[in-house]
């Protein structure tokens, strides 16, 4: 009896079995992703930026990731409070693609669709810097496999509130998480990560300096999606 495995069970496969997953193509919606290392103040700009759309009279919807969804929660839960810290990179890739395609296609793509702004703390750009420059994975296998999850979403803007390792560490007034706690190494590698991705992606990225005083760094965020709602509805920019 042979061992050796069929070729066409690793080779390319002509047939899908069963219906695709539908893409997210053209949306009402503006999707405003936040990025940074630990400590760098992202929920805080989220709940302001948020308060501030509403009162404007903006739908918005607000979610983070890992987590929102039962089972983002669940991964949340095991990545950051129980799972081994030698976790396999692959792995801990893996379970935040499976919260993220759930996010995408039960909270995001449909607030997308409605016509909804969604905010959202950490998305897709967090897996190419922490499982990607951070454990060493490819970025670009990162990537490529982050645009299966989301169904080819793209963020419209991405705000990455830029923030030393060592400050942000400093703000902490609770115990570590496992990723959290991963070494100052490590999160010299995020940080690294973010900046080259902003640099790549000048158009797409928004990079505040999260030093600065929070009202300071909230003052950026604003500037810039008032900017692209004038652009994708107009008749609701009388933000101030």
């Amino acid at each position: 009896m042979s061992l050796e495995s069929p070729a066409a069970i690793f080779g390319p496969v002509s047939e899908p079995a069963g219906e695709p997953a539908q893409r997210v193509g053209p949306h009402a919606g503006l999707l405003v992703t936040f990025e940074g290392g630990e400590g760098s103040g992202k929920s805080t700009q989220v709940e302001l930026l948020a308060r501030w759309l509403a009162e404007a009279g903006h739908h918005v919807t607000t979610a983070r990731e890992p987590g929102t969804t039962a089972v983002g929660e669940a991964v949340r839960r095991f990545l950051l409070d129980t799972a081994p810290e030698e976790l396999a990179p692959e792995a801990e890739l893996a379970l935040f693609l499976a919260a993220r395609a759930e996010l995408t296609a039960d909270v995001i793509a449909p607030a997308l669709a409605a016509g909804r702004t969604v905010l959202v703390d950490r998305y897709g750009d967090s897996s190419v810097a922490y499982q990607g420059y951070g454990r060493g994975l490819d970025p670009r296998v990162v990537a490529q496999a982050n645009r299966w999850a989301m169904r080819g979403l793209e963020p419209d803007v991405t705000v990455l509130i830029d923030v030393p390792v060592e400050a942000g560490r400093t703000r902490r007034d609770r115990p570590l998480d496992r990723l959290e706690r991963a070494g100052s190494a490590f999160h010299e590698r995020v940080r690294d990560g973010y900046r080259r991705m902003a640099r790549e992606e000048p158009e797409r990225f928004c990079v505040v300096d999260g030093t600065l005083p929070i009202d300071s760094i909230q003052t950026a965020i604003r500037d810039r999606v008032r900017a692209l709602l004038a652009i994708r509805v107009p008749q609701r920019t009388e933000t101030s």
